[in-house]
């Protein structure tokens, strides 16, 4: 899909249908205005008659307007000015995205982009027009018998009132572009089943990715690799399983080659039955999710190699399946991680925070600037703080603070829990350093209390994205969310 920056006066473009904002109370728009003039005052006699509203994401597809104008138009609600926020100018252009899907138009000029939220600047106004309306014309289809039949939008113009704003407005349009791409790749990987996304799969994938960009190196570790690593406690969850364990190490240098990296981790549980510690039957399914970590740490190499940052940034996926079997890991076992430390494991079901473990040590060889992982970590989260914002837990309040406000301006966002070692209190074992479970109150700061046993004094940060990685019964499908918050992070390092 193509983003063209408009610059020239509303009325006097051409275009199959124009994105025109509608405010309540005052007066509208520039674009309002004068694309009425030329349909000879429809739009004003629409919004008086009470066919066309404003209220914040109702849409009224106009098919045809009179004049020399545009040939269509689309009238979006927005609200009040005053609550014109930049999350509900996400909503809006949302429902904008819909409504040109819906018609099946292959063209349009957005001018929604030329009245946006005062709280956001033109590259942010770009930017969450491209990644929001790529979103919206996402769809999962590759294991489909039949191509859909849908007309997608070639062509979305962006309407800038300003042309000396015209080259941030590009700047935002580029950066939204790579994000998005390396959100739809995160939504791949993630929505595709698990007897065709395996640990060799996405293996597969990211060796496919570094050979798309020159400064993306990519190691991939196989069983004999990881036991000469001696990662205990992954292959511990791995061992139950048929499908062979890997370890996927991408490497994206763009700094220089002395610069410490900033080092991902994602969870990498291609499908998670619970292990010996069995899950309930319903929803099951949707635990092929559970490499959502994953997904989201490789779309975020897409993105940052895309925009080719002047950073070193270093990704480690350890990737495996959780399968109950004569060989799978017992409730009591306890193995010894790579670091050295020993875990009892009383429930096989908490096994992100085994697979993380080992990885984050493996990680820290590279002496990293920062460490983040990423995980499908607990439904404790969930409950927490629910299917909106990603859990953060860090033991460094400037990486925290770095990531909260990413998350803010990417309109990915997240929110802080606590690590408080009283957490860990529930983690004691009489047999072992500590366990792999402990109680169920606090769960979601019960797991990251058990991650910061292996960090060190490095700045860690653990981002929980058990309630957003995915969304459930009509919607249902990886949502790609982190990659936004990630990649706008280290856009801004």
């Amino acid at each position: 899909m193509q983003f063209p920056v408009k610059t020239d006066a509303p009325g006097k473009q051409k275009t199959a249908c124009a994105v025109v904002p509608v405010f309540k109370g005052g007066s509208q728009t520039p674009a309002f205005t004068a694309i009425d003039r030329v349909s000879r005052g429809l739009l004003k006699k629409l919004l008086k008659n009470g066919d066309a509203s404003a209220d914040c994401g109702r849409c009224l597809l106009v098919p045809s307007l009179p004049g020399s104008g545009p040939s269509r138009a689309l009238l979006v609600g927005c609200g009040p000015r005053r609550d014109f926020t930049p999350k509900r100018y996400r909503q809006v252009l949302t429902a904008a995205a819909k409504a040109l899907k819906t018609a099946g138009l292959r063209d349009a000029i957005c001018y929604l982009t030329s009245s946006p939220p005062d709280a956001l600047d033109d590259y942010y106004v770009a930017r969450h027009a491209v990644e929001t309306t790529l979103g919206v014309y996402y769809e999962f289809t590759e294991l489909k018998s039949k191509a859909p039949s849908d007309r997608p939008l070639t062509k979305l113009g962006l309407a800038c009132s300003d042309r000396s704003a015209a080259q941030e407005l590009r700047r935002g349009i580029s950066d939204g572009v790579a994000i998005a791409t390396g959100t739809s790749l995160a939504r791949d990987l993630g929505n595709r089943p698990p007897n065709v996304c395996t640990p060799t799969h996405l293996a597969a994938q990211a060796r496919a990715l570094a050979k798309q960009h020159a400064k993306l190196r990519v190691e991939v570790l196989d069983e004999a690799a990881i036991k000469r690593l001696k990662m205990g406690a992954f292959l511990s969850v791995t061992q139950g399983a048929v499908e062979p364990p890997r370890l996927i190490v991408l490497h994206y240098r763009g700094g220089d080659a002395n610069e410490a990296p900033v080092a991902l981790c994602g969870k990498g549980i291609t499908f998670d039955t619970g292990g010996i510690s069995l899950k309930p039957p319903a929803k099951m399914d949707e635990m092929k999710f559970d490499m959502c970590g994953a997904a989201g740490v490789i779309g975020t190499m897409a993105a940052v190699a895309a925009l080719q940052l002047p950073i070193n940034v270093l990704a480690v996926v350890p990737a495996c399946e959780n399968m109950p079997s004569g060989t799978a890991t017992r409730p009591g076992d306890i193995v010894t991680t790579m670091s050295g430390q020993t875990v009892e494991i009383l429930n096989t079901d908490a096994e992100g925070r085994l697979i993380l473990c080992d990885a984050m040590t493996y990680a820290l060889k590279s002496k990293p600037r920062y460490l983040i992982d990423v995980a499908t970590l607990t439904g404790a989260c969930v409950i927490a703080i629910g299917n909106v914002y990603t859990g953060l837990f860090s033991n460094d309040d400037a990486l925290a603070d770095g990531l909260l406000a990413a998350g803010h301006r990417a309109l990915d966002p997240a929110w802080r829990l606590p690590t408080d070692e009283e957490y860990g209190d529930s983690l004691k074992s009489n047999f072992a350093d500590f366990a792999n479970a402990g109680g169920r109150e606090g769960g979601a700061s019960v797991a990251a209390n058990y991650l910061s046993r292996f960090v060190d004094s490095t700045p860690w940060a653990h981002l929980d994205i058990a309630g957003v990685a995915w969304k459930a019964n009509a919607e249902k499908g990886a949502t790609g969310r982190v990659v936004p918050l990630l990649t706008d992070f280290l856009l801004n390092l």
